[in-house]
């Protein structure tokens, strides 16, 4: 005789109690006062978070978990600089993410994933979408964008911005690696787990989504690089061993 089992549930206490956390850490944004390296500090105690609440839980609780989706909204018809950063923050989460828009014209991304691992990666996504707006701000004020004529200051504000969000993809890339690299020492395949979970409920979404075709685009070198190096030195991994990811290459 066949018997039914009901699936256990991962702890919703505990759950909610990361999202407080997340909370607590979401107060503590530019818009509030902090400085961009307090806010991307912030960030790495969320991968910390994020780490100990996954490896609280046992398999069987991971498999049971039911995905969900979270939208940040950019208010935005065109493209920002976070979209080229947004990969990199839903690779660090273990989420699917994508891009739509609204009757409107406004453009959103969707993550896609296990409860928490949403709930971190939008909280990234507007710690970072805050931070360079910020940082862009004070490079406007720089004796070195001053140096630009007129009429360049547009290019010169969107070459900050790309060299900027590139420099904190490439690290959060590297934090993930080792990241990875820490949990594999548990002797639990996590991520390979979480992964087969949300590849096959983002397989019952039937999605049809389409790449996004990559066009060139021109740079000021200066400006990339001034982006690239306030990535660069702001405290997003603190504690995180080995050593920082290189620049990337610039893009032309």
């Amino acid at each position: 005789m066949s018997q039914t089992f009901d699936r256990p549930a991962a702890d919703p206490v505990a759950l909610d109690r990361l999202k407080a956390r997340i909370q607590a850490l979401r107060a503590k944004t530019i818009a509030n006062g902090c400085t961009e390296d307090e806010a991307l500090s912030a960030a790495a105690k969320v991968a910390e978070l994020l780490d100990r609440h996954d490896l609280s839980l046992s398999d069987l609780e991971l498999r049971a978990s039911a995905c969900e989706r979270k939208v940040y909204e950019t208010h935005r018809k065109k493209r920002i600089p976070l979209d080229d950063c947004i990969g990199a923050i839903a690779h660090f989460c273990d989420c699917r993410v994508w891009r739509e828009k609204n009757p409107a014209g406004e453009a959103s991304y969707v993550f896609f994933g296990l409860p928490a691992d949403v709930e971190v990666a939008h909280y990234l996504a507007e710690l970072i979408d805050n931070a360079v707006r910020a940082e862009l701000g004070r490079y406007k004020t720089s004796a070195d964008y001053r140096r630009f004529r007129h009429q360049d200051r547009h290019l010169a504000n969107a070459s900050f911005a790309l060299g900027m969000v590139v420099s904190i993809a490439d690290r959060l890339v590297a934090m993930k690696a080792s990241r990875d690299q820490a949990n594999e020492t548990t002797g639990r395949g996590l991520v390979v787990l979480k992964t087969s979970v949300v590849d096959a409920e983002f397989d019952k979404l039937d999605l049809k989504l389409r790449s996004a075709r990559s066009t060139s685009r021109m740079v000021s070198t200066a400006a990339y690089e001034a982006g690239g190096a306030a990535g660069t030195t702001l405290a997003i991994s603190p504690g995180v061993s080995g050593a920082s990811p290189p620049r990337s290459s610039k893009r032309g």
